[in-house]
């Protein structure tokens, strides 16, 4: 359903020097430099797939949504939305596709929001028929009939956000881009939207692109994610996949009945493990160890600490998803230096 090959975009930047000089230089003899957004970035999305697609701040995810979407033109690469090239016949390709950035809307702010709809209707040149069909599928599972004859300036966050999805659904898409869907909602708003996103993409086998900060999207909603960095692909695969290949990291917690001795420098020399690889925090007599379980096996820690000590309760917790990403980064930061 989606398809990007090498996408690079790149952007000209004016560089201008300080002061009265520098503005003059600037308006007559620019200099330009090349700003690279997107560096040969790769994928594909089976129809029906919901994508998780990340990166920190900055590392070209707009960029990226906005040559899949049509808004910009790849410098380099191809891309394809259901055999369709965006940039080109763009009022037949929008039908196909609804777009939600989670910071904008599309709605109108003073209109009621039942009339909102009313004019998307025209611009889709949805029919009579399917425009009922579907406000009926939507208020079901976006439960919008207590707010449609609101106006939109008088919608709460989380109203607005699933107003806004209704919208981006009112033309039955075949693929859902969703920025940020979640920002900013409470747990329960949240929750609800997630279960509105996954019923869509289950009933409806609408192929969706979700970009998010929010872990638990990612965890709830995706089985599979693309991350980038500097506009460069970091990882392209499963979650299953990237907690067995980057989740090294283990945390042992326990409660001893003394601290004395218990020191990272001890736990280091004793294990033979480098700074990278053991990390130990403690409040009292409560320690959290966090250890690479592929430098030193989970049953060797526990013995090692059992012959330091005597404890009160022990547990052993795998790395979650955050802290792998997070470990992804500052990998992709390290290659990249």
């Amino acid at each position: 359903m989606i398809y990007a090959e090498h996408l690079r975009k790149e952007f000209k930047k004016t560089i201008k020097e300080p002061g009265l000089k520098g503005s003059f230089k600037a308006l007559f003899r620019p200099k330009k430099e090349i700003v690279v957004a997107a560096d040969d970035v790769t994928f594909h999305v089976p129809k029906g797939e919901i994508l998780g697609f990340i990166g920190p701040n900055g590392a070209g995810k707009s960029t990226v949504i906005k040559m899949l979407t049509g808004i910009l033109t790849p410098t380099k690469g191809e891309c394809r939305i259901n055999g369709k090239i965006p940039q080109n016949n763009r009022k037949k390709y929008v039908k196909e596709i609804g777009v939600v950035f989670g910071q904008r809307t599309q709605l109108w702010w003073d209109l009621p929001l039942r009339e909102t709809y009313s004019v998307l209707k025209e611009i889709y040149e949805v029919d009579d028929k399917s425009f009922k069909s579907r406000m009926a599928f939507l208020n079901e599972v976006l439960e919008l009939e207590a707010f449609i004859s609101s106006p939109v300036r008088t919608l709460s966050l989380g109203q607005r956000m699933r107003a806004d999805i209704a919208a981006s659904m009112l033309h039955n898409p075949k693929v859902l881009f969703l920025d940020e869907p979640t920002i900013g909602l409470d747990v329960v708003v949240k929750d609800n939207i997630r279960q509105a996103i996954m019923k869509i993409n289950k009933e409806e086998q609408t192929t969706v692109i979700l970009t998010t900060h929010d872990i638990s999207d990612i965890e709830l909603l995706c089985d599979r994610i693309v991350m980038i960095d500097k506009g460069k692909n970091v990882y392209d695969g499963s979650l299953k996949e990237l907690k067995q290949n980057y989740g090294q990291m283990r945390e042992l917690v326990f409660e001893a009945e003394s601290s004395s001795g218990l020191t990272e420098e001890k736990f280091r020399k004793g294990l033979k493990l480098e700074k990278d690889d053991l990390e130990i925090k403690n409040d009292k007599n409560n320690f959290t160890v966090r250890f690479n379980s592929s430098k030193m096996p989970v049953g060797d820690m526990l013995n090692y600490t059992l012959s330091l000590t005597k404890v009160k309760d022990i547990s052993v917790k795998d790395a979650d998803i955050e802290e792998i990403i997070r470990c992804l980064y500052r990998q992709g930061a390290d290659t990249d230096e």
